[in-house]
């Protein structure tokens, strides 16, 4: 069963912008923080940022002030605005919990040029 449905990635040049959107069940998403991942080829996943239930926010300081978390609590959604998007953001980005206990899902792919 298919928990966590990530989309939006796609090919765009440095300096270009992406959203991404991760879509859960109602059942996952309520009181739950939930967050963002990557991974590049040859690296560890790594969190991007993350949103608690309350909608407090955090980021790893390498998208800080190029990237937004949101989450609409109707839709059982959270989205990733990325802008001034860099090579380096190249990776397969992956939604789950704050602390990722959900079987994890296929990512959407991010590839930046430069």
């Amino acid at each position: 069963q298919v928990q966590l449905v990530e989309s939006g990635g796609g090919l765009v040049q440095a300096g270009g912008s992406l959203t991404l959107t991760c879509a859960t069940s109602r059942s996952i998403f309520s009181g739950n923080g939930m967050a963002w991942y990557r991974q590049a080829p040859g690296n560890k996943r790594e969190l991007v940022a993350s949103i608690s239930s309350g909608s407090s926010t955090n980021y790893r300081d390498s998208v800080l002030g190029r990237f937004t978390i949101s989450r609409d609590n109707a839709k059982n959604t959270v989205t990733l605005q990325m802008n001034s998007l860099k090579p380096e953001d190249t990776a397969v980005y992956y939604c789950n919990k704050i602390i990722p206990t959900l079987e994890w899902g296929q990512g959407t792919q991010v590839t930046v040029s430069s």
